[in-house]
């Protein structure tokens, strides 16, 4: 394998792993925002 074609398959593997945590995070807050929004509708009944 050339060096080249080494460092473009670790790029690629980052940039997904990037994406996949992120999209992660972004899931996790979607929920939590969501739970909050619940509880406090609750509350006010």
């Amino acid at each position: 394998m050339d060096t080249s074609s080494i460092v473009n398959i670790l790029f690629l593997v980052a940039l997904v792993l990037l994406v996949g945590v992120s999209g992660g995070i972004l899931y996790l807050s979607a929920i939590k925002w969501r739970d909050r929004r619940l509880q406090s509708r609750d509350k006010l009944k």
